[in-house]
C-alpha cells in the first residue's frame, strides 16, 4: 500500500468510525465497532505493519501521522462509550431507584468487557514506540541465570542473584533457572540474534520478591527500549526519554535525570517525573518528594556488548526501562499499585473504553 494513499484510506475510515460511534445506540453496538478497530485487516493494522519494511527515514513522520489517527479514533470511541454508559445509568436508576439492592446485584453481571488497565497501557506504550521507529520484541518468562544476570555484568555475588531477591526454579550444578527479574534477557537474545543498527523495545511481566505497598507488587510490568548504532551518545537518550515522556503524559509532566548505578550501563542514571496525583507538591505515593522514579537509563556497558559479541570500539547504544504499572499508575492517578492485579471491577470499569 502507497503511504500516502494509504493515509488518505485510513483518514476516511477512521472519520466513518467515529461518525458510526457517535450513533451508536448500545454498548454492544460499540462493541462491534472496536473489534473492527482491531482487526488485522483494518487500514491503520496494515500501515502499522508497513511500517516494517518502510525507510527508517520516513518512519518517525508516518509513525506520527498514524498515532494522531489512532487518537482520534480512540477519543471518538470513548466519547461515545461514555454516552451511551449515562443514557443506561438514568435508564437503570429511574425504572429501579425504589431497589438499589436489585440494581447494585444485576449490574455486577451486565455491560460489555474491556482490555485491563495494563494491557491497554503495554498497547499504547508500543505504539508511541513504534512511531518513533522502534520495533518490538518478546521472550520468555523463564530465563537461564546466564541471560538474566551474568550476560548484564551482574557477577556471582552481586545481591539480586540470591534466592532472597529472586524467584529460582531450578539450582542446576552449571546453570539455574529463574522467574526473569527484568526485561532485559529479552535484548540479550537480540543482540545475539540481529547485527546492529537495532532499535527495539522489550515488553513482558517480571517478577521480584518485592513486599507489596503503594508502588511494588511481587509480578510486575516492564518495557525496556534498547538502541545500538554507530556514535549514539547519551545525548540520544535523554531527547528519547523526553520524547517518549511528552508523548505519554503530555507537556505539562516533567522528566528528570538523576546519576545512578547499574552494571549494564555506565554512565547510568535513573529517571524520574513529576508525581501525577499531586502534581508535584508531596504525597504518600511519592513519598513526599513531588517525583516519582519510572526507570533507569544509561550507555551500554561495553563488558555487554563483549558478552554478545559487538564490537564496542565499532558501535555504541542506550538502554532504559521502566514499569508498565508505575506508568499505568501514574496516568490513572492511583494512589495504590496493588488495585491493579486484585482486578476488582469497581476500578476497571472506569477505565472501560479508554483504547
Amino acid at each position: 500500500m502507497e503511504s500516502g494513499a494509504g493515509l488518505e484510506e485510513a483518514t476516511r475510515w477512521v472519520e466513518e468510525l467515529s461518525s458510526r460511534a457517535a450513533g451508536a445506540a448500545s454498548g454492544a453496538e460499540l462493541a462491534k465497532l472496536r473489534e473492527a478497530v482491531g482487526d488485522r485487516g483494518s487500514p491503520l493494522s496494515a500501515l502499522y505493519r508497513s511500517m516494517k519494511v518502510m525507510d527508517p527515514a520516513l518512519r518517525p513522520e508516518f509513525g506520527r501521522r498514524l498515532q494522531e489517527l489512532r487518537l482520534r479514533l480512540d477519543q471518538a470511541l470513548e466519547a461515545a462509550s461514555a454516552a451511551i454508559s449515562a443514557r443506561e445509568r438514568e435508564a437503570t436508576f429511574g425504572a429501579e431507584r425504589d431497589d438499589l439492592g436489585a440494581y447494585l446485584c444485576r449490574s455486577r453481571y451486565e455491560g460489555v468487557g474491556s482490555l485491563h488497565l495494563i494491557t491497554m497501557t503495554r498497547m499504547e506504550l508500543e505504539d508511541i514506540f513504534i512511531s518513533l521507529g522502534y520495533a518490538v520484541a518478546e521472550g520468555p518468562e523463564v530465563e537461564s541465570e546466564w541471560n538474566n544476570f551474568e550476560a548484564l555484568n551482574i557477577p556471582k555475588f552481586h545481591p539480586a542473584r540470591a534466592s532472597q531477591d529472586s524467584f529460582f526454579l531450578d539450582f542446576g550444578e552449571e546453570e539455574s533457572t529463574l522467574l526473569r527479574t527484568h526485561t532485559s534477557p529479552i535484548e540479550i537474545r537480540l543482540m545475539q540474534a540481529q547485527k546492529p543498527p537495532i532499535y527495539a523495545v522489550a515488553p513482558g511481566r517480571v517478577y521480584r520478591r518485592d513486599t507489596p505497598d503503594a508502588r511494588h507488587t511481587p509480578a510486575f510490568h516492564q518495557i525496556e527500549a534498547l538502541v545500538v548504532d554507530r556514535g549514539i551518545s547519551f545525548s540520544n537518550l535523554k531527547a528519547t526519554i523526553e520524547s517518549f515522556t511528552s508523548a505519554y503524559f503530555g507537556p505539562s509532566i516533567k522528566a528528570r535525570l538523576r546519576p545512578a548505578y547499574f552494571p549494564f550501563t555506565e554512565p547510568s542514571a535513573e529517571f524520574e517525573i513529576t508525581c501525577t496525583i499531586c502534581s508535584g507538591t508531596g504525597c504518600r505515593t511519592c513519598s513526599g518528594t513531588g517525583w516519582i522514579e519510572l526507570g533507569g537509563a544509561g550507555m551500554v556497558h561495553p563488558k555487554v556488548f563483549e558478552a554478545v559479541g559487538i564490537d564496542h570500539r565499532v558501535y555504541s547504544g542506550f538502554a532504559f526501562g521502566f514499569g508498565i504499572d508505575r506508568l499505568a499508575q501514574m496516568r490513572a492517578g492511583l494512589p495504590d499499585m496493588r488495585v491493579l492485579p486484585e482486578n476488582d471491577l469497581r476500578i476497571l470499569a472506569q477505565f472501560r473504553g479508554r483504547r
